[in-house]
């Protein structure tokens, strides 16, 4: 079974994966760097060049060679759930795991990595404040209605909610490792 992390943008998915990752000795997959390197290009190049429609096709197509894949952590961009098809081709061999974030802590994470901006065009046009707020409202329930597993990462380190994570696995029984 895969482990498949959702959540906003600069909730730690890609940390946290890494992370677990190495904990349970399994291969990790992050969605958004797939992109990168099957593209050669940077997300922000992609929407600038064919909008938000082009970054979602180059989506599903690395999410639909992962459907394949068994026994890894996979960490999903944060809009990759709103795509139904992208649920269904990895929920059945995987745990979702939905790495939830308050919104000051996703603008600070944000505004705290240098790279965020150039990596994460804005969705919308508008200020990243306001944005992430409309945001949440809108893929909350998404994130909540696929996920397995709620596991809250405001003001926790990588390596708490990774161990919260391998602990949540342990008690319900749910084989992972290689």
């Amino acid at each position: 079974m895969n482990i498949v992390l959702i959540g906003y943008r600069a909730s730690g998915k890609t940390a946290v994966g890494k992370r677990l990752s190495a904990l349970l000795t399994l291969p990790f997959y992050d969605t958004d760097e797939m992109i990168r390197q099957r593209t050669g290009k940077s997300i922000r190049q992609i929407v600038t060049e064919g909008g938000w429609p082009a970054f979602r096709t180059a989506e599903k197509a690395v999410i639909e060679g992962l459907s394949s894949v068994g026994r890894a952590v996979i960490a999903l961009g944060g809009g990759a759930v709103t795509e139904k098809e992208n649920v269904e081709v990895l929920k059945g061999k995987g745990l979702f795991i939905w790495l939830q974030t308050g919104e000051a802590d996703i603008l600070e994470r944000m505004e705290g990595d240098g790279a965020s901006m150039e990596q994460r065009p804005s969705l919308r046009g508008e200020g990243m404040a306001g944005e992430v707020r409309e945001m949440l409202v809108e893929r909350i329930p998404v994130y909540r209605t696929y996920a397995d597993l709620i596991v809250d990462t405001t003001g926790r380190s990588v390596e708490q909610v990774a161990v919260e994570i391998v602990n949540a696995i342990k008690a319900r029984n749910i084989e992972i490792s290689a």
